[in-house]
């Protein structure tokens, strides 16, 4: 039987916004990190942070009258964002936390630098997303923002979530943030004090029945879909969602009733049920 049971009490403020780049600003904003800490199996080179999730909370109450405005006159919000060209969402992504950085009004940061590359020579040792003047604390941050979409398998620890591309895993995402983009002491002169990890997107479980426990490191303030390879019977009533969409979905019904041919996330009308139909034979392919 194809069953999805989702809490239906979880804080989702970004969807009371009409305009679909607010929306999914708000969403950026407002989604607490898909982590509720680091996994304690990760074996940690150079330490971070995850914020907390009332921190998040925080952040989208300040910023809650700008966001209504934006709804209502959203064209400086579009015309920063064709500053971006390319489709990647995580691009998208970092670009939606840099407008919301740059209104310093509304948040205590004051943004030092973006997109910083370290260079050695004729080496380019990486690049930090984000240096932050925190000045309620008046220390330096340097975030590192992604938008990541992760599908639990066998024991649901965490060597076995996988990214649509199997490459792209979730622990090996975890070391890079460990082992490359926070190894830096400083920036631009800056000393750095303090490191966070912005890791905001969607966990999926196997749709198939389990008995397996839900890691405590997996934020369950953020909402769970589901993935598997099962098609749902014709009255689920499910529709494909556009690329963009998986950062926040529009206000309405975005394309007609799901065809099952097609990979991708799938979300139901009326319902907060969020499916990743995967063909089984892409399922089958392992990355060793």
């Amino acid at each position: 039987m194809f069953v999805l049971n989702q809490a239906s009490d979880l804080d989702e403020p970004w969807l009371q916004f009409k305009n679909l780049l607010v929306r999914q600003l708000a969403f950026c904003i407002a989604s607490p990190n898909i982590l509720a800490a680091i996994p304690a199996e990760l074996v940690l080179k150079h330490s971070f942070q995850l914020h907390a999730s009332k921190t998040w909370t925080k952040h989208f109450q300040h910023y809650h009258s700008r966001l209504l405005y934006l709804d209502q006159h959203p064209q400086e919000l579009e015309v920063f964002l064709q500053q971006l060209k390319s489709t990647r969402l995580g691009l998208r992504f970092e670009m939606f936390i840099w407008f919301w950085l740059l209104d310093q009004n509304y948040h205590p940061y004051k943004v030092l630098g973006h997109s910083i590359q370290k260079i050695a020579g004729a080496k380019t040792l990486g690049e930090l997303d984000f240096l932050l003047l925190n000045t309620e604390t008046n220390q330096v941050e340097h975030w590192e923002v992604a938008l990541k979409y992760y599908l639990a398998e066998r024991d649901f620890s965490l060597a076995y979530w996988y990214g649509l591309n199997r490459s792209d895993t979730l622990v090996r995402k975890l070391n890079h943030f460990s082992q490359k983009q926070f190894q830096f002491e400083d920036a631009l002169e800056y000393e750095i004090e303090r490191r966070y990890a912005v890791l905001k997107g969607q966990l999926y479980l196997p749709v198939e029945p389990t008995q397996q426990i839900i890691p405590p490191w997996v934020n369950l303030k953020r909402r769970l879909g589901y993935w598997g390879s099962y098609i749902p019977p014709q009255n689920s009533h499910f529709y494909r969602l556009q690329r963009q969409e998986w950062i926040c979905p529009a206000s309405h019904v975005s394309s007609e009733t799901a065809h099952w041919w097609i990979n991708g996330l799938y979300l139901q009308k009326d319902k907060p049920n969020f499916y990743m139909f995967r063909h089984a034979p892409l399922l089958s392919q392992r990355v060793e």
